[in-house]
């Protein structure tokens, strides 16, 4: 794989994945950073909607977590949202099936938390031969150490370090286009 292909996101070959983002998970997060990070996946939520980019949600344990923000799932729209009760997206049979028929190689990670779900989810698409973007600043932990730590180990697993705005500018590649015109707006 190129550097380019490595580092540089494709709209016909990216999945956005969001992991987790539900209310009575939320309520255990720092709200500065919870706002921002709503903001963040939403962006990339109306991104995909735009650019015709799959994608999957998933919840951990719905009965005790509740279910994915409203404000996101509005703009998930028809997205697949799976329930899960393993850690990692990929131990859920129906997840690893979708992503597979998508046909795409590129997932970008969104979601929570960082060191649990999402970080052994990133490990096990790395390990299966997919190019993992995780967005740092649309992944979110309890604790900042937590956050940090994640990171370094899903960088050191191979995943791409970006953020929400560098995931928009790849996908879009250049100014002056109609999608451009409408996502340029969402980051201003």
């Amino acid at each position: 794989m190129s550097i380019r292909d490595r580092f540089f996101l494709e709209k016909d070959k990216a999945v956005l994945a969001v992991i987790d983002v539900q209310g009575r998970l939320c309520v255990a997060m720092d709200e500065k950073v919870l706002t921002q990070l709503t903001k963040n996946i939403g962006i990339l939520l109306e991104s995909a909607a735009v650019l015709d980019i799959p994608v999957l949600v998933t919840e951990q344990y719905v009965k005790g977590l509740g279910a994915t923000l409203p404000e996101l799932k509005e703009k998930a729209g028809a997205a697949p949202c799976y329930e899960k009760m393993t850690f990692s997206c990929c131990g859920l049979a129906e997840f690893v099936e979708k992503l597979k028929e998508t046909g795409r190689t590129q997932v970008i990670i969104t979601g929570m938390e960082s060191h649990v779900c999402v970080l052994q989810t990133v490990i096990d698409l790395c390990d299966a031969g997919y190019n993992v973007h995780v967005v740092k600043d649309a992944v979110m932990s309890r604790s900042k150490q937590n956050w940090l730590t994640a990171i370094e180990i899903m960088t050191l697993a191979g995943a791409v370090p970006t953020c929400t705005e560098s995931v928009v500018f790849q996908l879009l590649k250049v100014a002056g286009t109609e999608e451009f015109k409408k996502l340029s707006k969402l980051v201003k």
